[in-house]
């Protein structure tokens, strides 16, 4: 008996040493905690380990299931920037300080929201007066994420000059409007991952339809090139090295370093992203998304139309919550060129405006404006995350402002000419500088576009005619890759999104 009590004196000595009860990172000091909704929490212990938690006045409990799993619901509070203790107790407790009440939002996407203040207009300004401790941030780390280094997912912090200088910049100037305006805790989760492909964050099993199935066999293609193209990778790299130092003996500047294969890429696969960033966060409650992703996918631009709401849908269904969806739209981008074009930059807008008309609560932040046509990163984020804030505000906060700029609906043939119809109109159509509508292009059966000419006939539409085109069949506005003057407005200042009649198929058709 006294051996054994000696041992369970160890046993008990160790587990509350070692700490049964985990919780995810996300769950950590400093979080936000989503207002006026039920809050889980969650994490794993012991099969059958009784768990508390204590927040705020509430305490709940539940037992770990035969897997360890655990999740409890806090009842929904209003908001407090009052900073408490959450205490999680189990075999062993953990204190969680300073967890505050609020408003939580998602931003994901690849490169355009990853992008950092610092690299942006007036960034290191922005940097050194970030002080707003209502504002609080989780950057998920891309590095840990995928086992590079060692460390947390992301731990929650304030705003602050050293923690908003590796954070997005679209998700910071949206989180501080949404604090200002809000004057309530905000807590921003920024997701992202420069380069990616939208598969790569969708849950695979939703990817096995036919017209998405191929991005999961180009997995099997990579893996079983992989070691091969190692080999030659390595190879490629050592004769680049030593072609760099005989470049710089000789004063010269090299080439940059061959670019690492596809194959070779941790983030290419399918779900990839998605298994390693985004479903450690669920289903931690936040508010809704914003997305800011494509260009990756623009060879694929007619296959985005399925990937996208897809992918929504995925996360949807994950997260167990109509989430908000606010899909930030590819900007101006390119040399103007004098022609109506079928570029696949194009098309793929179009799919994302597509898949904000087709779903419900989701929205599109328009930048046909907002770009820049030799740099595929604009520098002017304050602008992307304005317009994110706008339609935020009017869509979930009850705001009395326009969410966008105006939006099609519908186009008719009428007395040779297209009658096009909007909503979203406001007090009534209108364009940025007073002058005509400008950048609509019509098209007859032939399929062959010519600018046209427009002009507002009431507060909802507009006619469009060309000389060139006696009888149209289709309309097209701001369809270039970088469009002459997309004019068109209305109260809110914000451009209409471009848009097409038609479903012809362009440059992509096909390709998966």
């Amino acid at each position: 008996m006294k051996k054994l009590g000696i041992f369970l004196g160890i046993f008990f000595l160790v587990t509350h040493a070692n700490g049964f009860v985990k919780v995810p990172d996300i769950i950590s000091s400093g979080m936000v905690l989503q207002q006026q909704a039920a809050v889980p929490i969650w994490g794993t212990a012991l099969p059958g380990e009784a768990i508390k938690v204590s927040f705020a006045g509430q305490q709940h409990e539940a037992k770990a299931d035969m897997s360890g799993n655990w999740v409890i619901y806090l009842d929904p509070m209003q908001a407090s920037s009052e900073g408490r203790m959450m205490m999680i107790q189990g075999i062993n407790s953990i204190h969680l300080k300073a967890v505050v009440v609020g408003e939580v939002w998602l931003c994901a996407g690849q490169s355009n929201m990853q992008l950092i203040l610092s690299m942006t207009s007036k960034g290191d300004s922005v940097i050194a007066s970030a002080n707003y401790p209502q504002l609080h941030l989780f950057n998920v780390s891309r590095t840990n994420a995928f086992g590079h280094t060692s460390g947390k997912l992301g731990v929650w912090e304030p705003c602050t000059p050293n923690s908003v200088k590796e954070f997005s910049a679209a998700g910071y100037y949206f989180g501080l409007g949404l604090t200002k305006h809000l004057k309530v805790p905000v807590g921003i989760i920024n997701a992202s991952f420069g380069g990616s492909q939208a598969e790569a964050w969708t849950p695979q099993a939703y990817l096995r339809i036919p017209e998405l199935q191929p991005c999961i066999d180009r997995d099997t293609l990579w893996a079983s090139q992989r070691a091969d193209v190692q080999i030659s990778y390595a190879k490629q790299l050592t004769d680049w090295k030593k072609y760099a130092e005989k470049e710089k003996a000789a004063g010269k500047k090299p080439k940059e370093a061959p670019h690492q294969p596809e194959a070779l890429r941790d983030y290419r696969p399918t779900a990839s992203i998605y298994n390693a960033m985004i479903a450690p966060l669920i289903p931690y409650k936040i508010k809704g998304c914003f997305w800011y992703q494509g260009e990756n996918n623009e060879g694929r631009a007619e296959q985005y139309g399925v990937l996208l709401p897809t992918m929504i849908k995925a996360w949807r269904d994950k997260w167990n919550q109509q989430l908000p969806f606010g899909i930030i739209q590819l900007p101006n981008y390119r040399d103007k060129v004098a022609q109506p074009t079928d570029g696949a930059w194009s098309f793929l807008r179009d799919a994302q405006r597509r898949t904000a008309d087709s779903l419900k609560t989701t929205g599109l932040i328009v930048l046909i404006d907002a770009g820049e046509a030799h740099n595929i990163h604009p520098h002017n984020k304050q602008i992307v995350g304005e317009r994110m804030l706008r339609w935020a505000l009017a869509t979930q906060y009850n705001a009395p402002i326009l969410p966008s700029g105006p939006r099609f609906i519908k186009a008719v043939t009428k007395n040779g000419a297209m009658v096009v119809d909007f909503d979203i109109t406001g007090t009534g159509l209108k364009t940025t500088d007073g002058s005509e509508p400008e950048s609509f292009a019509l098209a007859g059966t032939d399929h062959k576009w010519y600018w046209a000419k427009a002009k507002i006939i009431n507060k909802n539409e507009v006619r469009v005619w060309s000389e060139d085109v006696k009888n149209p069949v289709a309309v097209r506005y701001a369809f270039n890759n970088n469009p002459q003057n997309p004019n068109l407005t209305n109260d809110s200042g914000v451009p209409a999104a471009p848009f097409r009649s038609d479903n012809w198929t362009g440059p992509t058709h096909g390709k998966k």
